[in-house]
């Protein structure tokens, strides 16, 4: 819960930056936080942290503080390598900022325990990847890729909000725990739409991770993509 609250919290200040003329602090200041909320999140994970808040949407157990560990790590690690490419580039302090921002949404889908928070943490994560992608701004690949993956992720998030809502409708709730009960409750009697909802958001979720068949849009987004910014869309994200 606090590595979660700490990127959030380098992801505002980073777009301070600039105005408070801290730049060249950026980048030591942004690796401090992340290692910061590494240190947290094993706390937690060590001392068998376990709270669920925002009327149980979040829930951080020792499964999500074992994989926040692993994404947190990960962008300890891509940050070191991606300075060297930003490093002279006047847009250091948007890019780190967009960064930590879908490092947030990464965060909260190792937590999520309603689907509403499942469509808002692919959200926060999804958006910053559509500048992202096209932040070469004077490179044709790059606009071409950051508009194809905006096209085929808002193409996924509609067809994941469509399968939520059925889901709703056959359920009555958002709550996973809920959502689990009532299948436990009407079995084979839960009607047809449920199961068409579950099938678009599996494939809204194929969609975000680009996996096969539902892949044909990762390598135009790829090609034109920074490679820095591929790198994080490799690991970090997926």
């Amino acid at each position: 819960m606090k590595g979660l609250l700490i990127v959030s919290g380098l992801g505002i200040l980073a777009m301070l930056a600039e105005i408070f003329k801290f730049k060249k602090l950026l980048f030591p200041l942004v690796l401090l936080g992340i290692l910061g909320a590494y240190v947290a999140n094993f706390m937690e994970w060590n001392n068998g942290f376990n709270i669920a808040v925002f009327d149980n949407m979040i829930a951080f157990d020792k499964v999500a503080l074992a994989f926040s560990g692993v994404i947190l790590a990960t962008a300890f690690f891509w940050f070191i390598m991606a300075n060297d490419y930003f490093e002279d580039q006047p847009t250091i302090v948007d890019h780190f900022s967009l960064v930590l921002f879908a490092l947030t949404g990464a965060l909260m889908l190792t937590a999520f325990k309603n689907m509403t928070t499942l469509f808002l943490g692919i959200e926060i994560m999804s958006i910053p990847l559509y500048v992202l992608a096209a932040s070469k701004k004077k490179d044709v690949k790059s606009n071409e890729a950051g508009f194809k993956y905006l096209i085929m992720g808002s193409f996924a998030s509609g067809f994941l909000l469509f399968g939520i809502a059925l889901v709703y409708g056959a359920s009555g709730s958002f709550d996973l725990m809920e959502i689990r009960a009532k299948i436990s409750e009407m079995g084979s009697a839960m009607p047809t739409f449920f199961y068409a909802g579950i099938i678009m958001m599996l494939i809204a979720m194929l969609f975000k991770v680009s996996a096969a068949p539902f892949h044909f849009c990762a390598p135009d987004v790829y090609q034109g993509s920074p490679t820095v910014i591929i790198a994080l869309m490799s690991t970090v994200v997926k």
